[in-house]
């Protein structure tokens, strides 16, 4: 159990989008993940309400703004808000709702670079995924791209599959990894 002696505390469920070979256990480009700290699922928008978001101005009823120029969209067929970026630094427990829960470490901003590693203690990114939660980000290619040239019919995506793609947009499909729980680190461990 990781949460016994003390090192880790849990946390109500948070959700990292992760990018990187599923295969590995350990990588580069941690500056490129994001956390959501509550289920963007519920909070979302349908793609069938577009629209009506647009009519306000982008604003959707959970109160976070769409951005044209980079939305995210889960496997439902629902647009999500940005994930915070970049994840903090520093030790995370996650799992994948499977059969491995782990700690991933989340390195610091190497200083000349900007890079920053990442690492699980046990299994490989592919051990911790969340199969069934799916989620892509978008970016336009052409001004007149619409959220509304996806197609309906993709949704919802299988589990493990890849989101689908929408015309007139470049694409990034991301890992989901749960949070369960984070380092519980006293103040006078801190640096």
């Amino acid at each position: 159990d990781r949460f016994k002696g003390g090192e880790f505390k849990r946390i109500p469920t948070q959700f990292i989008a992760a990018l990187g070979d599923a295969n590995s256990r350990a990588g580069e480009g941690a500056q490129e993940w994001g956390l959501w700290r509550q289920d963007p699922g519920p909070r979302g928008v349908w793609l069938s309400e577009y629209k009506e978001l647009k009519r306000n101005g982008g604003l959707a009823q959970a109160n976070w703004v769409f951005d044209p120029n980079d939305w995210w969209l889960e496997e439902h067929g629902i647009i999500m808000e940005k994930p915070e970026f970049p994840l903090n630094p520093g030790r995370y427990v996650v799992t994948g709702g499977r059969s491995v829960t782990t700690v991933l470490t989340i390195h610091p901003k190497d200083s000349s670079s900007g890079n920053m590693k990442w690492e699980l203690e046990d299994g490989s990114l592919y051990d911790v995924t969340h199969l069934p939660c799916r989620s892509a980000r978008y970016s336009p290619l052409l001004p007149e791209a619409s959220p509304l040239n996806a197609n309906f019919k993709d949704f919802p995506v299988a589990p493990g599959a890849t989101m689908p793609s929408v015309e007139g947009y470049k694409k990034q499909d991301y890992a989901v990894l749960f949070v369960v729980g984070v380092e519980n680190v006293s103040p006078s461990r801190r640096r």
